[in-house]
């Protein structure tokens, strides 16, 4: 049987058991900000959904830097983080005169000047080849990202293991070619080298990924149309492939030289000692490892804080010049 209730029409404003109507919920609500308009519905909803991961990376990321960044106006250290007391900028003009914190730097900038100009062209070059529907295309695009998926310390034991100057696979196919065995790891000169090829090897397929997605992007009719202009395969790639990729190139340097700055695990576990050349300076030493070795080893949390907060500027420096530089819009 129908409900009849639901059926009769409304009189004047009012049903016909005279009750007025229920009025919808408004979801329409708008309020400005910074001159734009926004629904207060979907800012509550979106405020919901980003509630848990705004809450964690207040309490593990931003809680954490603010008490870091106090600390590198103490002198704290592990036993006295509940009883410091201030010594203003001393730990920041001691860090600006610590030799070992510029060798330090001077070590990351190697390895940075190497490694990221070596894993971008790798990575391109990479993606390039595999940017074709060929048999064999999937299989090659797992193997290549197949290093992402271990974990740094594991590249780090696997690249140990193959360089052993005893029993080392490389110094295995050395000696069975009548070549003299390598210290490799050992040797002050190689040991960087060595920390550049395995950090290479196990990034290059990520970016190669990303670089595969932009490449993707670029219409094949922009390619048909230079062919027909006579363009080379050469010219081409300058004059679409590098300009239609430009934004990507971008994010992957920026995420590449910042990654490459925070270089902390395949030293410390490769060469634990920093690995002394023949006037001491320690070699494979970099500024994030400095910065743990200061406050944990050393237990100077305050001189290590400041260390951080310097880097930490140099790094956005570095970061926002190159954006600015690149002229790539967000």
């Amino acid at each position: 049987m129908e409900n009849t209730d639901a059926m009769v029409p409304e009189i004047g404003g009012q049903s016909a058991d005279g009750q007025k109507p229920r009025a919808p919920k408004n979801r329409n609500k708008h309020y400005k900000l910074f001159g734009k308009d926004y629904r207060l519905y979907d800012t509550l909803i979106g405020l919901a959904f980003i509630a848990p991961a705004l809450v964690l990376g207040a309490i593990f990321v931003i809680a954490p830097m603010v008490i870091s960044l106090s600390y590198a106006f103490t002198d704290a250290t592990m036993q006295t983080l509940n009883a410091v007391h201030w010594n203003n900028f001393y730990n920041f003009g001691r860090a600006f005169t610590d030799p070992k914190m510029w060798n330090a730097l001077g070590n990351t900038c190697l390895f940075v000047v190497i490694a990221v100009p070596l894993q971008l062209a790798i990575a391109l070059g990479l993606a390039l080849l595999l940017n074709k529907d060929v048999k064999g295309n999937t299989f090659f695009r797992w193997a290549y990202f197949c290093p992402v998926m271990l974990s740094l310390a594991v590249t780090s034991f696997l690249w140990m293991n193959m360089l052993n100057e005893q029993d080392g696979l490389f110094n295995g196919l050395l000696t069975a070619m009548g070549l003299p065995a390598q210290r490799f790891l050992d040797d002050p000169k190689q040991a960087m080298v060595i920390i550049v090829i395995a950090s290479v090897w196990q990034g290059a397929g990520y970016q190669m990924l990303i670089f595969l997605s932009g490449l993707k992007n670029i219409e094949p009719a922009l390619y048909e149309a230079a062919s027909l202009d006579g363009a080379n395969k050469f010219q081409q790639f300058i004059h679409i492939t590098l300009p239609s990729i430009l934004p990507t190139t971008s994010f992957i340097l920026v995420t590449m030289l910042i990654g490459a700055f925070r270089l902390i695990t395949q030293p410390m576990i490769m060469t634990p000692t920093g690995l002394p050349d023949v006037s001491g300076r320690e070699v494979t030493t970099t500024m994030s490892w400095y910065i743990y070795q200061q406050g944990l080893t050393y237990n100077d949390v305050g001189f290590s804080s400041a260390i951080a907060l310097i880097y930490t500027v140099f790094l956005a420096t570095i970061a926002l010049t190159l954006r600015k530089v690149m002229d790539v819009k967000n």
